[in-house]
Parts: C-alpha cells; sequence; structure tokens
C-alpha cells in the first residue's frame, strides 16, 4: 500500500543500528527506511524497498533484533513512537532513507517536523533526483547524504537498459545538488564499480566543483551483491581519489562497514 495524502508514510523498517557508509560511519543511528524508489542500481542492496510494502519491521528494543510487523501505510504519530520506543534522544542522527524517501516527501516532511529538535539530527539519505521533493523539505532536514548515479550501473525504473545507451544523471543531479548545499550540509557519495568510466566520475567531479569544490565527496568500491560480482581494486580506487583530488577539496575513499559485521 503506497503512502496516503495526509502524511502518513509507506514504512519498511523501523530500527537502530550505526551509520555503515560515507563520513559519519560508526555513527548512532535510528533507521526510518520508506518504500518505493523509481530506480534501478545493478548494485542495489536493498531491492525489498523497490515498492511499496505491504508490512512495515518495527524494531522492539534498542539493538535487541527483534521486529513486529504492522500494517502499512504507517501514521506518522505510529513512526515517532516506534522511534521513541528505541530510544530516540540516545541517537546521534535519524536517516530517513529507503527506496526513495522523496518519492514521500509530504511524510518524509512531516516525519522531520515530529522528530527534529529532539537531540539527532535529521539525515536524508536519497538518490539525489527528485529535486521537488527536496524543495519540499529542504527547510526541516540537517544533512543531505546524496548520491551520484553513473549511468553504467544505473537506470531508470521505466527502462529496461544499463550502460551508456542510458541518458546521464548529471543535470538532474547537480540541480539537486545546489539545492541541497544552499539548505543543509550535503555529502556526495558514488559508488564505484568495475564498470564505472573514467569519463563520467569526471563529469560529476566537474560539476559538483562548480557548485562548491569542498562539498564532501566519497568515492565508495561496490560492495558485490546483485548482478556486480567484482569490486574495483585498490589501485582504481587510490587513482580516482588522486584524480579527483584534483579539483575537489575533501575527496575520501570509504567502503561500507556493516557488511563486515553483519549489521544491516
Amino acid at each position: 500500500m503506497a503512502a496516503g495524502a495526509d502524511g502518513a508514510a509507506n514504512v519498511v523498517e523501523v530500527f537502530s543500528s550505526i551509520q555503515g557508509e560515507g563520513p559519519w560511519v560508526g555513527a548512532s543511528t535510528l533507521f526510518v527506511r520508506l518504500g518505493q524508489c523509481d530506480l534501478r542500481c545493478r548494485w542495489c542492496d536493498s531491492p525489498g524497498t523497490w515498492l511499496p510494502a505491504d508490512e512495515a519491521r518495527i524494531e522492539r528494543g534498542r539493538g535487541s533484533g527483534k521486529f513486529e510487523a504492522m500494517a502499512n501505510p504507517l501514521s506518522v504519530p505510529a513512526v515517532v513512537a516506534a522511534c521513541e520506543a528505541l530510544d530516540l534522544e540516545a541517537h546521534r542522527f535519524v536517516a530517513i532513507t529507503g527506496g526513495e524517501p522523496l518519492l514521500q516527501a509530504a511524510a518524509v516532511r512531516a516525519l522531520a517536523l515530529a522528530l527534529g529538535g529532539r537531540g539527532p539530527r535529521i539525515f536524508l539519505e536519497t538518490h539525489g533526483l527528485a529535486e521537488a521533493g527536496l524543495r519540499e523539505v529542504i527547510d526541516r532536514v540537517d544533512v543531505v547524504s546524496m548520491d551520484w548515479k553513473l549511468a553504467s550501473d544505473v537506470r531508470r525504473e521505466s527502462d529496461p537498459r544499463h550502460g551508456s545507451a542510458i541518458a546521464p544523471f548529471h543535470e538532474a543531479h547537480e540541480r539537486f545538488l545546489r539545492v541541497a548545499h544552499a539548505g543543509a550540509d550535503v555529502t556526495v557519495k558514488l559508488v564505484v564499480t568495475p564498470a564505472s568510466e573514467d569519463a563520467e566520475i569526471d563529469e560529476a567531479a566537474t560539476r559538483i566543483a562548480g557548485v562548491d569544490p569542498g562539498i564532501p565527496v566519497i568515492l565508495q568500491p561496490v560492495t558485490p551483491v546483485g548482478a556486480v560480482r567484482e569490486r574495483p581494486s585498490a589501485e582504481r580506487m587510490l587513482a580516482l581519489e588522486a584524480r579527483l583530488a584534483r579539483r575537489l577539496g575533501d575527496v575520501r575513499v570509504i567502503p561500507q562497514t556493516h557488511p563486515i559485521w553483519g549489521a544491516r
């Protein structure tokens, strides 16, 4: 079931863990994962979020790993109650993630209003393409962690192809980044696979530098999953870091950490 127009949300799960990627890796984070995504990434580690979920998994007890199912959509007060039961104030961040959360912008805004100002910073994880949705919520978000999708491995839901035949996402990402940068702390993540091309990575770097060369850029070597069976070599990642650092002031290579120790 999809989210209702009153700000109710289609929720996949609510749980407590630590951030497993990006510049805040290791920080205590309460995750509110929303359902539905309009992209198909070959390396996606959560394909169960592509479609709206019939039920939400709600963790009962911080770190317990025990979940209760609730029928979707969930009201905002129900989501807030689930967060409070997981010791909301003890976390550094509340991450609203997906799927693509900005496909439910009204729900994101309502959740940010209800959860903001209670200790944790509101952290939006997004594919970085839903500019209209971002404009609806940016004044209530503290951190935007956006992907910069590379067409070598990512397509839109409506397009069955991958690779060079896919129109690149650079233009839409640049517009999104300008809105995010004007309203919140922002980081950009590029997932790098063996198929990633220098030209598309260079174009991303050029456009990011045109917004602000000081924006933190995370090069994340892919975690092999789904259709992607190998990760790029260390030599490849080091070369890319050096390449981007000529134009950008804060480039970091950070692999995902949560798969290493079995966290979500």
